[in-house]
């Protein structure tokens, strides 16, 4: 039974002795959401928390870290550990679709098929890792990542994505979450407080933006990728290769008007690896290295709960945001960094990523041609996922009739942040489920369109 504990600090939580870190964690979360620990209040210290809860001062520790790279905390070397700015109304996660008890279908946006983690090669790689590792592996590792993984790195991004990568200018971070959070701050510090994101993007970064301190806008975007032209802001946020959730293109002339805008570029190549009907786009970093910070994750490839993530930095960001991850407390373990690199080193990650492109294009040729005669889709073929245009009316009861089908999907107008130009639809992650259940959420798919559009 749920129980009530306070601190000697006065910070009340309900939380549930035997929990664990993750319970831990979620009686914070809560406490925040609900506005009993309001944004700038200084939270209990780590010993403080740990002696009156009667855990290990390691636990909280942790569970502060993860919560500051989350955007819930702020904490800065030398000061009190407090609520972000924001913690208790901006960094709920996004409204999905809600549907009674558990769906039994998904094609939720922004997941890969977990079915596809390759569990043998993995496996193989952290033994050979862990036989071969010297002793200091398993101490605190460098607060930019792994030097193996960062050499790792630079040559696999300047081979698949036209990256141009120094090894000392890569940093590898807990997530593109944490390197959200971090970057927002960073900049902040260095006098840039205005960050745009486009207009529509996903939310959870923005609030993640917002909770770092930055004043977020919206661009708005077009067929041909963010109208650069209307950029007002010292620093954006972009999905060029393929915009999340429109699923288009930055257009050529476009990319070169950003690079030359003077702003401070996030170029967020979440599924780079992922284009199905012609020759892959190269990274805009290419264009201008000391203007674009590029960042690229394996959540998407391999599997999101590994949070691995890494930046590629301009040469005046690499020191500061080195700085920032350091007193954020969050990395991700020294060995699940060299099992990535001996993954990629020994071809085995090419192979795994060339398998995962074939199955999802296989499901998105399949969703296309089972879509009803008329309905079109948004966006190029690339990625996991894509937009079926709805009218606004039809997107008003796609909850209820996505909870009867048991399925969970996310609609398109919440993703906008100027709601006068918000269009219905729906976002389709089709690589959501696992290879099994992929024909089964199709169908309820397809029962919900045909209801919904009659």
């Amino acid at each position: 039974m749920t129980g009530s504990w306070a601190s000697s600090v006065d910070a009340h939580l309900d939380w549930v002795p035997g929990g664990g870190r993750r319970g831990l964690a979620e009686a914070v979360r809560k406490a925040i959401r609900d506005g009993r620990w309001r944004a700038g209040v200084v939270v209990p210290s780590t010993r403080a928390l740990a002696h009156d809860l009667g855990v290990a001062r390691g636990t909280v520790t942790r569970v502060y870290a993860d919560l500051a790279a989350e955007g819930y905390l702020v904490t800065s070397q030398g000061a009190p550990t407090r609520v972000a700015d924001g913690g208790g109304e901006l960094l709920v996660e996004p409204a999905r679709i809600p549907v009674v008890g558990a769906p039994r279908w998904t094609l939720e946006p922004g997941r890969p098929d977990p079915s596809l983690f390759p569990r043998e090669q993995w496996l193989a790689a952290t033994k050979r890792v862990v036989q071969r590792a010297p002793h200091e592996v398993f101490d605190y590792g460098d607060p930019a990542g792994s030097a193996v993984l960062r050499e790792t790195l630079a040559v696999y991004l300047g081979r698949s994505r036209g990256v141009r990568a120094d090894p000392r200018r890569i940093v590898v971070c807990a997530g593109f979450t944490h390197a959200i959070t971090v970057l927002g701050r960073v900049l902040v510090d260095l006098g840039l407080s205005s960050m745009a994101f486009e207009d529509p993007s996903y939310a959870r970064f923005r609030d993640l933006a917002a909770g770092a301190g930055q004043r977020v806008v919206g661009v708005p975007v077009d067929g041909d990728g963010v109208r650069v032209s209307e950029l007002d802001s010292p620093a954006v946020v972009v999905t060029p290769a393929h915009h999340f959730p429109l699923g288009v293109t930055l257009a050529p002339a476009r990319r070169t008007a950003l690079v030359r805008s003077g702003a401070v570029v996030v170029e967020d190549d979440y599924d780079g690896e992922f284009r199905f009907d012609r020759q892959r786009v190269g990274a805009l970093q290419a264009l201008a290295p000391e203007q674009v910070v590029y960042a690229g994750t394996a959540s998407k490839t391999l599997a999101p709960s590994l949070r691995l993530a890494w930046l590629v930095l301009p040469g005046r960001l690499v020191e500061p945001v080195v700085a920032a991850v350091e007193s954020s407390g969050a990395r991700p373990p020294t060995v699940d960094q060299l099992v990535l690199a001996e993954l990629i080193s020994s071809g085995a990650y090419d192979r795994h990523v060339r398998r995962s492109r074939v199955e999802y294009r296989s499901r998105r040729d399949r969703l296309v041609a089972a879509l009803p005669a008329g309905l079109p889709v948004s966006g190029i073929s690339a990625g996991l996922h894509l937009v079926v245009p709805l009218s606004l009316d039809a997107e008003a009861s796609l909850a209820s009739v996505a909870g009867r089908h048991s399925l969970r999907v996310e609609a398109l107008s919440p993703l906008w942040m100027d709601q006068e130009r918000r269009r219905g639809g729906v976002v389709v992650g089709y690589g959501a489920s696992s290879k099994a259940a992929f024909a089964g959420a199709l169908e309820a798919l397809l029962a919900v369109l045909r209801e919904l559009t009659g």
